[in-house]
């Protein structure tokens, strides 16, 4: 890759101010980690008397230590672990994590789980995605952007590690973006509208379709 050089606008790229740039995003997966606490201290939750309670669950500890378990109301999955803790994946905003963790303890309840009513969740990684509405020059935005890795070969999209506030994003030459890392809705708005300074200031925005190759792949998400 090649060497970083300072942050500043290259010679002739001012031109990149004049670019409108209205992203828009969307939240595609918020995870969350819960805490329980058990009446009998030190106590290990039966995973397979849930399982057999619940058609809706899959544990093979085999394979893996923890139970999984799906709900559709709000829509996710819960990695449930004997020593109580737990890990929410599959929601679209934050504020469903405490409903959904509550008809999991509900279950868990009808299951004979001696569950203390006290949980602790805690929103570990906000998943988003977006499109600036802009082509990208990846090539030239892994040269003047710090915190950021291009490989092609490799990868069809840039790496940037937003510092501040703490985000890490992958960019396209299309123009969608990812953005992960951030802890709530309102850090994930402010990291994409300073990126978007961002591209604007270094002038690596033009128009939609003006870069050639770098094609998103966003199935991952």
């Amino acid at each position: 890759m090649a060497k970083k050089r300072p942050t500043k606008p290259p010679a002739g790229k001012s031109g990149g101010q004049s670019v409108d740039i209205k992203p828009d995003w969307k939240i595609e997966n918020v995870v969350a980690t819960v805490s329980i606490e058990l009446e009998v201290p030190g106590e290990k939750i039966d995973l397979n008397q849930i399982a057999r309670k619940y058609t809706d669950c899959e544990y093979n500890p085999e394979r893996f230590p923890g139970l999984v378990m799906r709900v559709e109301d709000p829509k996710a999955t819960i990695l449930i672990f004997s020593t109580g803790k737990m890990v929410v994946t599959g929601l679209r905003q934050a504020s469903e994590a405490a409903t959904a963790v509550d008809n999991v303890i509900n279950k868990m309840k009808k299951a004979k789980v001696n569950i203390k009513n006290e949980r602790e969740i805690t929103i570990q990684n906000i998943v988003a995605s977006g499109d600036l509405h802009t082509s990208i020059d990846l090539n030239e935005a892994a040269i003047i952007m710090e915190n950021a890795m291009y490989e092609p070969e490799v990868f069809p999209g840039l790496i940037y590690r937003m510092q501040e506030p703490k985000t890490v994003f992958l960019i396209f030459s299309t123009g969608r973006i990812v953005c992960t890392g951030g802890k709530t809705k309102e850090i994930v708005g402010e990291a994409i509208e300073k990126l978007v300074e961002q591209v604007k200031e270094y002038g690596v925005a033009g128009q939609q379709g003006d870069i050639e190759g770098g094609g998103d792949d966003l199935d991952f998400i």
